[in-house]
């Protein structure tokens, strides 16, 4: 489960960004997932749930923001949504695309005090 790896690197930032300001401890924090990041967000939950334990981020708050799949056809220009890469542009019918959006896995805010 790459997403336990994932869920203790983000705990990693958290408290480096602790180091570096005057927090004690976070109070919130929110994660932004892609769609095709290849993040299975629940396996992300429940990981979250164990690495946090004991760290900054025990008591905070944990929000995770879907960014959705976005390819744009590289025949006709034509952006659209998809759930996986393997999706044919609904207008031209063509596999080339390229990923505009939804490959994100970041640490989008924390709120600390």
């Amino acid at each position: 489960m790459h997403e336990l790896s994932i869920a203790m690197s983000i705990v990693e930032i958290a408290e480096e960004n602790i180091r570096q300001s005057e927090i004690s401890s976070v109070s919130e924090i929110s994660i932004e997932v892609g769609g095709l990041s290849g993040v299975v967000e629940e396996a992300l939950e429940f990981a979250m749930d164990e690495a946090v334990k004991n760290t900054v981020l025990k008591d905070a708050k944990r929000t995770i923001i879907r960014i959705p799949g976005k390819l744009k056809c590289l025949a006709c220009f034509h952006e659209f949504e998809v759930e996986d890469i393997f999706t044919p542009c609904p207008v031209c019918g063509s596999f080339e695309n390229d990923v505009i959006a939804g490959k994100e896995l970041r640490v989008k805010s924390m709120i600390g005090e």
